[in-house]
């Protein structure tokens, strides 16, 4: 940054006079060390005339009581260029013996949408904080808070930490701290630990020099405290191993601090920044980070003979809202000491911890939580239960700290009922009672064919996947009923469906309900059934044949009128195009003709229609058997695959696959195969390399269920193969890097120089081995693949139909290919190995340029280089000052000024020696990195 050479002299001198008062042993009165630890909250604005870049903010603040400096007025900078200063305390007590408490208020309005930090710096830190170097109470204080101003979020609160921000731990025992952070709006937290930090300036020149523009840095010299007091280990706790070294952790989800444990050589005070995150749950996104609080907190290791007592609390539960939760919370003292009883989080109020006894033997206390429906929510609400004990004699007291998980869920909607309605297509009206939480924003509803006896546990929300339930609608949580009409295609005759439906609750808190007890509804009489879809005859004009049942009779249901048949090109496609038409019920057959069957496979549904309604009931798709195959690449043998995808069971009978020779007119049965839901393979090992075999195959499908359907037989198009060709091996010229050395010292300059390019020379020849079996003749031309660098693709680049390939004008050697065999049917060998070049790599640097504006060597750029894609180039006076540095010209051109510092825009530095570090980023094949050092004597 330039300053003014005014303000730049004023510094000057009031570090002097500083430096002066600090060796005489005195400080001036602003540097009294107080501050400890603190954090900062924030919340939208919640007034009637609601402005959502209004922010309101609280700080709450631990200093030092001893201290003659007090925390009497505040200044806050809101992340946007802007500072308010002389906020006034607005609550102030005491806490402990040696720590007050201070609370400030102070609220900000935004000018734009989007994230800020808000941040305190306070002067100063107390002194002696063991886990950072030199003079603590020369550090500033920093703690922020980070917010997103973003209508689409509402009303949103940052995270309350209701656990104080001071603590004690005691030699050789184990430390237990959660700062009980609570949410509001039910964001998801996620805690982590950082270093306590401090900013590039103090308060006045953070306003005047720097223009309320804050950044942070760890304080001199931090270190976690197991790292500080390296003598600790652990001791007995649970999941330690006692005797290995103490370990200082948190739990990301839960927020419990563990240091396991302080030494008595450690004794003494130490911070340490815990950072919540705060995101946001967004339908149909991933969650979003919107906001962050940074507390720094002060813990002081103690000396003692103090045992920790140890506290039992209730086990993890779920609870339906509206229930009323009881907790009994015990506490024991091994020293037989009274014990004290906390409970925090954001729940109190309306909940309640009462202490009953304080022991000993014994403390006791009850918890008591009516829940309500606004407290259902997808995270569990987390309570940490303390105990901390009474010694005797003046000795520390110490804790034992837990976190109770209770989840809230909704209750499951009541008195579902299904009832079928008959018409052109079946349709089962849902009625439930209105659901009794309003704060529900869905209803959603689940079918499956047949019964479910699930019976869900309280911690059991929603329906679990497996069950066999699919979602067939959501209406919104005032509303209690709904009707099925299977996505207006109806439901099928001759069925059972089971309904359940459960309440969803609104972001961010989300949550779910419990579903509800199931209801039924069976349809009588049997639907029409998709028999066939086989292929009759392989050719690009070729035929399948289509068949289905007729429907029998149902009660209710109107009178049919005829059937409709869809098509789709693709097994898995929806099929759309109209085919086939009939009144006659007794026509249920269709054969397709002019299709190309040779290689491609076709999807069929049928509509059976009524004449009093424009709801058809929907049978199928069924889709035609495609066949699919290849030479095996690694042994003899060719390789078939084949697909379908019919409403009937395949699996149940073998499929029979049939081949025929090369020169003969008949297929013969070759094998049989058991075959899956959705296809099959077998692999042909009786072939002869070179010799071309035809297959199709058969298989036979059966309907699950008395009196349907069995013995459904559909054949799959014909498919020849022949073995493929040979995989090439491929060789690739290596470049002569002396030689090209020669030519970039000839160039006196750039490697390569203006104009050079490089060439690559393939050559491959064919491995008969590879795949075994495979056909060394019948090659008509070759494939070429390229790759310039690691992270792109291979891609095309040429043909050719002799055995060598010359790849010229290349701007860099570096690069990877790959050759691939074609012979004269098109079928393609396996892409050869890869063969790759490298660039040579040369970079050097002169030791003396002129930057004096004759034309000749006024800027400092490499004598040779090879090609380069980024070079970070920094250049420093003798005393190690930067003085330049740049990393947008691949070729440094460096005009002998200065760029960075207090010299900044300085177009000609002084004549002297400098030295430079040049990253340089190559632009060869694998991004090759290195750093260069060395000096550069400047003569104008």
């Amino acid at each position: 940054m330039n300053l003014p050479l005014l303000c730049w002299g004023r510094r000057l001198f009031l570090g002097l006079i500083l430096t002066f008062l600090l060796l005489l042993g005195l400080r001036p009165q602003a540097q009294a060390s107080h501050i400890r630890a603190g954090d900062i909250q924030a919340k939208s604005d919640t007034t009637a005339a609601r402005n959502p870049r209004r922010i309101f903010f609280k700080m709450i603040l631990y200093t030092n009581r001893g201290s003659t400096v007090k925390a009497e007025t505040a200044t806050f900078f809101f992340g946007d260029g802007t500072s308010v200063k002389d906020v006034p305390r607005t609550g102030f007590a005491q806490v402990s013996a040696d720590t007050d408490i201070n609370v400030f208020y102070f609220e900000h309005t935004y000018n734009a949408l989007g994230q800020y930090d808000v941040s305190y710096v306070g002067e100063y830190r107390n002194a002696g904080i063991l886990n950072m170097a030199g003079r603590t109470d020369t550090y500033a204080f920093y703690i922020t808070t980070r917010i997103t101003i973003d209508p689409a979020l509402g009303i949103n609160r940052s995270p309350v930490l209701t656990a104080p921000a001071i603590d004690k731990a005691s030699a050789n025992q184990v430390y237990l701290h959660n700062p009980t952070a609570f949410d509001a709006d039910g964001d998801s937290l996620v805690y982590r630990l950082l270093p306590s930090q401090r900013t590039q300036a103090l308060v006045e020149d953070l306003i005047n020099v720097f223009r309320n523009v804050v950044s942070a840095t760890d304080v001199p010299g931090f270190q976690y405290p197991n790292v500080r007091d390296a003598a600790g280990v652990q001791v007995s706790y649970t999941g330690a191993n006692v005797g290995d070294r103490a370990v200082f952790t948190i739990n990301s989800n839960t927020g419990q601090l563990v240091w396991n444990a302080p030494s008595s050589s450690g004794l003494g005070e130490y911070n340490v920044a815990i950072e919540i995150q705060e995101w946001r749950r967004v339908a149909g996104a991933r969650p979003r980070l919107i906001g962050r609080v940074v507390r720094d907190m002060q813990i002081q290791v103690v000396p003692g003979t103090n045992l920790r007592p140890e506290i039992t609390i209730p086990r993890d539960i779920c609870v339906v809202a509206g229930t009323v939760v009881n907790g009994t919370v015990t506490a024991t003292d091994p020293d037989r000491n009274p014990v004290d009883l906390f409970a925090y989080g954001g729940i109190f109020p309306p909940a309640t911890f009462r202490q009953t006894l304080l022991g000993p033997p014994t403390a006791s206390g009850t918890f008591q939580w009516s829940t309500q429906c606004n407290d259902v929510r997808r995270d569990p609400y987390l309570i940490t239960f303390k105990a901390q004990d009474r010694p005797a004699g003046g000795s520390t007291p110490l804790i034992d700290e837990k976190v109770w998980s209770v989840r809230v869920v909704g209750p499951p909607p009541q008195n579902l009922q299904a009832q079928l309605i008959n018409g052109g297509g079946a349709r089962t009206t849902l009625t439930w009672d209105r659901y009794i939480c309003q704060q529900a924003s869905q209803i959603l509803i689940f079918r499956k064919e047949g019964p479910s006896n699930f019976n869900p546990d309280s911690c059991t929300t929603g329906i679990p996947a497996g069950l066999g339930f699919v979602q067939v609608g959501a209406v919104g949580a005032n509303l209690s009923s709904f009707v099925d009409d299977n996505n207006g295609r109806g439901l099928e005759r001759g069925k059972t469906y089971c309904y359940r439906i459960y309440a969803v609750f609104p972001l961010p808190k989300g949550g779910e309900s419990i579903a509800s007890a199931e209801a039924c509804v069976t349809i009588s009489g049997r639907s029409a059934l998709m028999r066939n879809v086989t292929v009759d005859r392989t050719d690009a004009n070729g035929q399948i044949t289509v068949r289905w049942s007729k429907p029998t009779s149902s009660a209710g249901f109107a009178t049919p009128a005829g059937y409709r048949l869809f098509r789709a090109t693709g097994q898995s496609a929806n099929p759309t195009q109209q085919v086939f038409t009939t009144t006659n019920l007794n026509d249920t057959v269709f054969v397709d003709t002019g299709l190309n069957t040779v290689g491609v496979g076709y999807n069929y549904r049928m509509e059976f229609f009524t004449a009093a309604s424009t709801t058809p009931e929907v049978v199928g798709p069924a889709s035609s058997v495609l066949l699919a195959g290849s030479t095996d690449q690694t042994a003899a043998g060719n390789i078939l695959r084949w697909t379908y995808n019919v409403p009937w069971n395949n699996a149940l009978q073998p499929t029979v696959i049939f081949r025929r020779e090369q020169n003969s007119p008949t297929f013969t049965q070759l094998a049989t195969v058991t075959g899956t839901a959705t296809g099959g393979t077998y692999t042909d090992r009786n072939v002869t390399s070179g010799q071309t075999y035809c297959y199709y195959v058969q298989t036979t499908g059966s309907y699950s269920g008395a009196g349907l359907p069995t013995n459904l037989i559909n054949l799959s198009q014909e498919l020849c193969i022949r073995a493929v060709p040979c995989t090439p091996v491929l060789t690739l010229r290596s470049l002569n890097c002396d030689s090209l050395s020669s030519v970039g010292s000839a160039s006196n300059g750039a490697f390569p120089p203006v104009g050079f390019t490089y060439t690559n020379r393939l050559t491959w020849t064919l491995d008969s081995n590879n795949p075994a079996g495979c056909n060394p003749s019948g090659i008509v031309y070759y494939r070429i693949f390229y790759q310039p660098t690691a992270d792109a693709p291979f891609a095309l680049i040429d043909s050719v139909t002799t055995m060598s390939y010359v790849h010229r004008n290349l701007p860099s050697a570096a690069g990877c290919y790959q050759v691939q065999a074609v012979d004269n049917i098109g079928q393609r060998s396996n892409l050869s190995n890869q063969a790759c070049a490298e660039d040579c790599l040369f970079f050097l640097l002169p030791n003396i340029f002129t930057p004096n504006g004759d034309g000749v060597n006024d800027t400092f750029v490499p004598k040779i280089s090879s090609p380069v894609r980024r070079i970070v180039f920094r250049a420093f006076n003798r005393w190690g000052v930067k003085v330049y540095e740049g990393d947008q010209d691949p070729r440094i051109n460096w005009s002998g000024g200065s760029n960075v510092g207090e010299g900044r825009n300085t177009p000609r530095l002084a004549d002297g020696m400098y030295f430079y570090q040049a990253e340089v980023e190559f632009l060869d094949f694998n991004n090759t990195k290195r750093t260069y050092k060395g000096w550069v004597q400047i003569n104008h």
